[in-house]
C-alpha cells in the first residue's frame, strides 16, 4: 500500500462542463505531477455536493470525508493542494477540518491558494490577460472589468492588489470587481465613469466558469453586471472562461504543490 497521498480541495461547480475544463484538468495535472502518491478529491461546498448528487448521481466528498478514506487506506504522508484563488473562508475551512484530524498522519504538507506572494500575482495577471488579448481587438475606448469572487475575509485585499499588479504592467483600463467582496461593481463604475470607454470587456477571475460568471456576470438578468452596464450605454463583451482553464494558472498550482513538500528548496 502506497502510504502517501495527494488530496486536491476545491469549491466545487454544479456545471459539469466547466468543472471539466477547470478543476478536473487542474486535478489531472497535479495527478500525473504526483505519480508516486495516491490521487484523492474533496469539495469544500455542501451545497454543490448536494446538487452533483442529486444531478448527476457523483458523490464527491468534502475535506473531512476525505482525510477519513485516507486514514482508512493508510495513507500516512499527505500532500494537499487546494484550487482556491485566496486564501479565504473556504480555505480557512479546509485548513480546520485537517487539524481536526492531523493525528491521523505522520505528516500533512499544505500547499497555497493560488494568490500568495508578489510572482503569484504577477503570473496570474499576464496569464488572463493574455487571454483576453486572445479574444479582443482592443481600441483606446476600451476597458476590462475582471470578476473576482470577494469575500468579508480579510484575505479579500488580495484583489486590490491583483488591480494594482495590472497598474505596475502598465495597463490602466483593467480593474478587477467583486461579487461579494471589495471593490463592489459600483465602486468600479465610479472609476469606469472617469474615462471615455465605450467598451466594457467582462471576464471572471475564478477557477470555474460558473454560476457567479453565467449569472451574476454575463446573463440578461435586471441586476447582472452586463445589462447594469448596458444600461448606462456601454457595450460589452463577455468572456466565459474559468482560470483553471489556462495552462499557466495550473503550473501555478503545481508550483505551490512542489514547494509545499520541498522540491524547489
Amino acid at each position: 500500500m502506497n502510504k502517501r497521498g495527494i488530496l486536491v480541495v476545491s469549491f466545487g461547480t454544479t456545471y459539469s462542463d466547466t468543472r471539466e475544463k477547470t478543476i478536473e484538468a487542474i486535478e489531472r495535472e497535479l495527478k500525473e505531477q504526483f505519480s508516486d502518491r495516491t490521487f484523492y478529491r474533496a469539495f469544500t461546498s455542501e451545497i454543490v455536493r448536494s446538487v452533483i448528487w442529486e444531478k448527476e448521481g457523483i458523490q464527491i466528498p468534502n475535506v473531512a470525508i476525505a482525510l477519513e478514506q485516507m486514514h482508512r487506506d493508510g495513507i500516512q504522508d499527505i500532500l494537499v493542494q487546494p484550487t482556491h484563488v485566496i486564501a479565504g473562508m473556504e480555505y480557512d475551512k479546509m485548513i480546520t477540518q485537517i487539524q481536526e484530524k492531523q493525528e491521523w498522519f505522520e505528516t500533512i504538507r499544505i500547499g497555497k491558494p493560488l494568490l500568495n506572494e508578489t510572482r503569484d500575482y504577477e503570473v496570474a495577471a499576464k496569464a488572463i490577460l493574455e487571454e483576453t488579448n486572445r479574444n479582443v481587438n482592443w481600441t483606446k475606448h476600451m476597458a476590462v472589468v475582471y470578476m473576482g469572487h470577494g469575500s468579508e475575509h480579510e484575505a479579500n485585499q488580495c484583489y486590490p492588489i491583483l488591480q494594482k499588479t495590472f497598474r505596475k504592467m502598465g495597463s490602466e483600463n483593467i480593474y478587477v470587481s467583486t461579487v461579494e467582496g471589495s471593490p463592489i461593481l459600483d465602486e468600479t463604475i465610479f472609476e469606469i465613469r472617469k474615462n471615455e470607454y465605450h467598451t466594457i470587456v467582462l471576464q471572471p477571475f475564478m477557477i470555474v466558469s460558473g454560476d457567479h460568471a453565467r449569472n451574476d456576470m454575463a446573463s440578461r438578468q435586471t441586476n447582472s453586471w452586463k445589462s447594469r452596464l448596458e444600461e448606462m450605454g456601454y457595450q460589452t463583451i463577455c468572456l466565459l472562461k474559468g482560470l483553471g482553464e489556462l495552462e499557466e494558472i495550473r503550473h501555478l498550482f503545481s508550483l505551490h504543490a512542489e514547494e509545499a513538500v520541498g522540491l524547489n528548496e
